[in-house]
């Protein structure tokens, strides 16, 4: 009887730190997406959570590891929706106009505003740095493949491009699309979109 009990006291401490947990990564999300890194502080995450700011430390240990877990968690959903998007049926012609599309809802979500805060927090702080290359090494990863398979179904081993090339390639491309929007600017944007698109349509029609 009593180890029952002391099972579902663990169970319910467990729960309510799970919740006050995803309530500060949430509110760290609101807030970088809002305001941006510099100077979020412990009550100001307490106020937007709605947690007493004493937690902020004790569940992270500091405000700059809750950010970073933020980000890995921000990131974590969006490369399961890229995961699931290459691992299905069709074309890489297909899959990268939806690839393309999902940079609008990254924009809407601010996912890349959170990325750009952690990565400008990184560039004098190595112990960060080390977090921020995970997170980079993670996009790398799942493009260096989808760009693989996009090599051999268009042909395109003799191209004078590896696939680890190619998606440093392309990550920075994107990278650099996104940051250039997050302050409005969209210059050449659509063009270079629609070269691609056409490139790639090109590729296709060699192969039919």
């Amino acid at each position: 009887m009593t180890k029952t009990v002391d099972k579902r006291d663990a169970q319910g401490q467990g729960s309510v730190r799970e919740a006050n947990v995803e309530a500060f990564l949430d509110a760290a999300e609101r807030l970088l997406i809002r305001e941006g890194a510099a100077g979020i502080s412990t009550r100001q995450l307490a106020a937007e959570s709605g947690q007493n700011h004493g937690l902020v430390h004790y569940y992270f240990g500091s405000v700059e590891e809750l950010l970073l877990q933020t980000l890995e968690r921000f990131t974590g959903r969006v490369l399961e929706r890229q995961r699931e998007m290459y691992g299905a049926a069709g074309s890489f012609r297909d899959k990268w106009r939806v690839a393309m599309g999902f940079l609008e809802d990254d924009l809407e979500s601010g996912y890349p505003k959170v990325w750009a805060e952690l990565e400008a927090l990184a560039w004098n702080r190595p112990e960060v740095q080390v977090r921020m290359r995970a997170v980079n090494e993670a996009w790398r990863t799942l493009l260096r493949d989808a760009l693989a398979e996009a090599i051999e179904e268009y042909d395109l081993a003799d191209s004078g491009f590896s696939a680890e090339a190619l998606a440093a390639l392309v990550m920075q491309f994107n990278k650099g699309l996104l940051f250039e929007r997050l302050v409005g600017f969209d210059r050449g944007h659509a063009e270079l979109l629609d070269s691609i698109e056409g490139w790639l349509a090109s590729l296709a029609e060699a192969k039919s």
